[in-house]
């Protein structure tokens, strides 16, 4: 008999099936076990009866450590309070490792203490729903941009100087050729992508070396980047807006379970599901962070308090467009008639999530591109092959970038990014 998974019990009742998988939890009553098993795909209540089993079989199910790996067979039924709608009546049990002493407890245990058993941490039902919506939201990626006709393309992660700067890089001796650096973003490398290609997207993780400690923040993390030739700054604003729309719609459609399970107000995640985000200007977020009591000077950026109560603003996202240019970065193409102002936006979650989403279209003249990486103090023959990018057929063009674990904590509704990503890389954190 094959193995059946447990995402699959609802629809095999009435059926003998063989699961196999590991031991969360159990207790016993008289002449009844009852085990709370796992495989990877779901959680379900095996039932091992003293009538149904051997006296052998029975004494080994009273007697399993929690994360004892198990194969069990017997018949599936139905039961109206288990959240399947299913239970396993058990004809049979093969103790595959018995396990004993398993470190994560029932009990409540501190966030170091989880954060050092991460990778037994991963098992339990938490990190299971959020990685879980992970993958829904990874794979929605994929599905959006294949559907709209870009290519994946892969960026490096060396790169020989910094995109925006060499700030908070994380600096490599490359034997004896110099130095080269851990990539902060792959956008130059996508947009010699979009000159060739039209339409293309990079996912991949990039690497910021800020010595932060607030719970926006990893040294490590994920981020997809499309770039497009031919798209202005209006229709880049579009394109944020339907493909974060679409992810939330499809979590909120695919991944309810999970989300239930996090006990997530769904509620909230609707209107971002339904597009129509409200566009404002910087001047106008300056004038909202006024009214609120929280006022900043014209030219300063947003931290992370002014991006709450920008969020709180609205009941979904919020594109925050026309920075001034002293704020951005040297690629972003000026406003038409205002060389103070640039064609960029940033996305802004509402509840407190901050940014999840910056973009801009890129300067796609020469002259007007050297002077900014000039005035930005960086080394133009670093960019002699970017630059070419605008000696050789250069239009205008336009992409931006979206952090996958931001996005992935507003979704799910948990407070610090390192619930988000597997294993986290931060300031404080470099084990396991």
């Amino acid at each position: 008999m094959g193995i059946t998974r447990i995402q699959d019990l609802p629809a095999a009742v009435g059926a003998e099936v063989t699961v196999a998988g590991w031991l969360t939890g159990s207790r016993s009553s008289g002449k009844i076990a009852f085990l709370q098993l796992r495989d990877g795909s779901g959680f379900v209540q095996a039932v091992v009866s003293k009538q149904d089993v051997d006296e052998a079989t029975f004494v080994a199910a009273r007697a399993l450590g929690q994360e004892s790996a198990l194969r069990l067979t017997g018949v599936v039924r139905t039961d109206a309070r288990a959240p399947s709608g299913v239970e396993l009546a058990t004809r049979s049990l093969e103790v595959v490792h018995a396990t004993s002493d398993y470190p994560i407890t029932p009990k409540e245990h501190g966030v170091d203490f989880l954060a050092d058993h991460r990778h037994l941490h991963l098992r339990h039902r938490v990190p299971w729903a959020i990685l879980r919506v992970r993958d829904e939201l990874e794979r929605g990626v994929h599905d959006f941009f294949a559907d709209h006709g870009f290519v994946r393309f892969d960026a490096p992660f060396f790169m020989p100087t910094a995109v925006e700067g060499t700030t908070n890089l994380f600096e490599i001796d490359l034997f004896d050729e110099g130095k080269a650096y851990l990539s902060q973003s792959g956008q130059l490398y996508a947009e010699a992508g979009a000159m060739a290609l039209g339409a293309v997207y990079t996912m991949g993780p990039t690497f910021r070396a800020e010595k932060s400690k607030t719970r926006r923040h990893l040294l490590e993390f994920w981020m997809i980047e499309p770039e497009v030739a031919y798209l202005e700054h209006e229709g880049n604003v579009r394109l944020q807006v339907d493909l974060l729309s679409y992810l939330v719609a499809r979590v909120l459609e695919r991944r309810g379970r999970e989300l239930e399970m996090l006990e997530r107000d769904v509620a909230k995640l609707a209107p971002a599901a339904a597009g129509g985000y409200p566009v404002i200007t910087y001047d106008r977020a300056l004038e909202i962070l006024a009214e609120a009591g929280s006022p900043i000077a014209w030219g300063d950026d947003f931290g992370a308090p002014h991006e709450t109560i920008l969020g709180e603003a609205f009941d979904r996202p919020v594109v925050i467009e026309h920075y001034p240019t002293s704020v951005k970065a040297f690629y972003m193409e000026p406003v038409p008639g205002d060389p103070s102002r640039v064609l960029c936006n940033d996305v802004i979650a509402p509840e407190g999530y901050g940014e999840l989403i910056g973009g801009s279209q890129r300067i796609h003249d020469l002259d007007l591109l050297r002077r900014r990486i000039a005035d930005h103090g960086l080394p133009e023959e670093a960019f002699s092959w970017y630059l070419d990018l605008r000696r050789f057929g250069s239009v205008p063009h336009s992409g931006f970038g979206i952090g996958l674990e931001r996005t992935l904590a507003w979704i799910t509704g948990v407070s610090h990014l390192r619930e988000v990503i597997p294993f986290p890389r931060m300031l404080t954190r470099m084990f396991p």
